[in-house]
């Protein structure tokens, strides 16, 4: 199970290592050739010298143009300890592997990305002895996937839009767009998505929206990210609680969508008591225009 936005972040190039390749096409016009075979490497760079030094994911990708080993780093803030990591990692897998390493460097942050762009030179001015140029994959070039048709033609590029803008005023449709992608694809990859999605959520309220998105499709049930607010609802055990924690789902949905929800269709809502109905309610509500929707299956 996922635990950190961080491993997230990466672990989605483990998942689908082609989304890297596609990524540095798409996203950052950089020509990188065609992969043929993409295969996940030991991350560990430790020497015999007692010194633990590891990469977050390390995928090396065939070429008609060569063999490349890609490394992600996940980057949550500017670190200056980094201008001497990366360089190392650089170095060491080169004369490991004696194949050209390729830095890529994702993270949510602007601010960082700005930083993590920025070259690590050594040497002296006007001559550098090692030159290294992170790509860099954020919210300013990463893009924004609001619309639902767009999301299904590629679910794993959907994912890292919602991973890396899941905040501010355009998370909803993000979000909403996503949740429709995966009932596209196989169980356990859409299982295994949401939990990277999940975990990369730091607002509080898009968290919460996306969880609710995630119990009204089913697939957040079917993974253990679920097992803390299944336990919740064992103890709680009773009829009346559970049928309050979804009536509250299905308004909160609609609320986090913008959608202006009027006192009767909150009273009705509320006053259910009808676990099958809610849970009808709470599908309606993710595509609804108008909260009355939710009773008229519009």
């Amino acid at each position: 199970m996922v635990g950190s936005s961080h491993e997230a972040l990466h672990r989605i190039f483990q998942k689908d290592p082609a989304l890297l390749t596609r990524a540095l096409q798409r996203v950052l016009d950089v020509p990188f050739p065609e992969p043929r075979e993409i295969a996940a490497l030991n991350v560990d760079l430790t020497e015999i010298e007692p010194v633990e030094r590891r990469v977050d994911t390390l995928l090396r990708a065939e070429t008609d143009q060569g063999t490349y080993l890609l490394v992600v780093e996940s980057q949550g803030k500017a670190d200056e300890r980094k201008r001497g990591s990366w360089p190392y990692y650089l170095s060491y897998l080169y004369e490991k592997y004696r194949c050209e390493p390729v830095l890529i460097v994702i993270t949510q942050s602007s601010a960082t990305a700005k930083w993590a762009s920025r070259p690590i030179r050594f040497g002296f001015r006007g001559w550098d002895s090692l030159t290294v140029r992170p790509l860099v994959l954020g919210p300013d070039n990463v893009p924004v996937i609001e619309d639902e048709r767009q999301a299904e033609r590629d679910v794993p590029l959907a994912v890292l839009s919602a991973m890396t803008h899941g905040r501010g005023p355009r998370a909803a449709a993000i979000l909403e767009s996503l949740a429709s992608a995966l009932r596209t694809i196989d169980p356990d990859s859409a299982a295994v998505f949401v939990q990277f999605v999940d975990s990369c959520l730091a607002d509080p309220q898009a968290k919460q929206m996306w969880r609710d998105l995630m119990t009204a499709i089913q697939y957040f049930w079917r993974h253990p990210l679920a097992e803390q607010v299944r336990e919740e609802g064992r103890e709680q055990g009773l009829e009346e609680g559970r049928a309050e924690a979804k009536a509250e789902m299905v308004l909160h949905i609609l609320e986090w969508r913008g959608i202006p929800v009027p006192d009767t269709v909150r009273e009705r809502v509320n006053a259910c008591t009808d676990l099958d109905q809610l849970e009808t309610w709470a599908q309606r509500a993710v595509h609804a225009l108008e909260a009355t929707e939710l009773f008229t299956g519009g």
